[in-house]
Order: C-alpha cells, then sequence, then structure tokens
C-alpha cells in the first residue's frame, strides 16, 4: 500500500507559478508510475500529467504542455508538479495518483491504484 500526501497549493494570479509535492510512503516508491490530476467544482476529475518509474517518459494533457512539468525524486520518494503561467481555469483541486501500470496507460485513461487527499489551486484573474 502507498500513502500520498500533497502540499504545495495555494492562491496565486493568473499568470504566477506553483510547484506541488507528493510525498510517498513505502519502500516501493519507484515501482510506481506517479501522475497528477485535477478536478474543478462541477466537473470530473481530469488526467493532468504522469511520470514513468524510472523518470525517463512524461505526459501531460494538452492543457498542461508547454507550462506543466513534472519531475519525480526516487531518492526522497517525491513527485512534483510545476506549474507555470498559470490561469483561472487551471482552478481545481489537485490530486496526486501512484499507479501499477505504465505511464502511457495512465495517460490514456488508465485508473490509478492510490490517490492523495488532494491539494487546492486557486488562480485569481
Amino acid at each position: 500500500q502507498v500513502q500520498l500526501v500533497e502540499s504545495g497549493g495555494g492562491l496565486v494570479q493568473a499568470g504566477g507559478s506553483l510547484r506541488l509535492s507528493c510525498a510517498a510512503s513505502g519502500r516501493t516508491f519507484r515501482r510506481y508510475s506517479m501522475g497528477w490530476f485535477r478536478q474543478a467544482p462541477g466537473k470530473e476529475r481530469e488526467f493532468v500529467s504522469v511520470i514513468s518509474w524510472s523518470g525517463g517518459s512524461t505526459y501531460y494533457a494538452d492543457s498542461a504542455k508547454g507550462r506543466f512539468t513534472i519531475s519525480r525524486d526516487n531518492a526522497k520518494n517525491t513527485v512534483y508538479l510545476q506549474m507555470n503561467s498559470l490561469k483561472p481555469e487551471d482552478t481545481a483541486v489537485y490530486y496526486c495518483a501512484a499507479s501499477e501500470k505504465v505511464a502511457v496507460v495512465v495517460a490514456g485513461g488508465g485508473r490509478p491504484d492510490y490517490w492523495g487527499q488532494g491539494t487546492q489551486v486557486t488562480v485569481s484573474s
């Protein structure tokens, strides 16, 4: 079992940046693809980005390409999401997720196995 704890959310003006972090418990962190999803009020949870266990492959939703960067540090059991040029439509609860599936499957709609509790990101106009 993996436990995930997100941090780094907050309130930022449009055009600003935030870096989300997700700390994972357990010694098998490097076995999992790690992803970020988000859910805005009244909308379904949607895929944002995923990174392979090695960090060698990354995938992004079209809305995140060119603005967000996912990375991981397996020595620290942590995955990050650097978000730049934030827009009001990025406002959502952001969830970290771990998956035993390979990253490309998660990017294609595969459901992760473990979820964090979420962190709120609010972008003001």
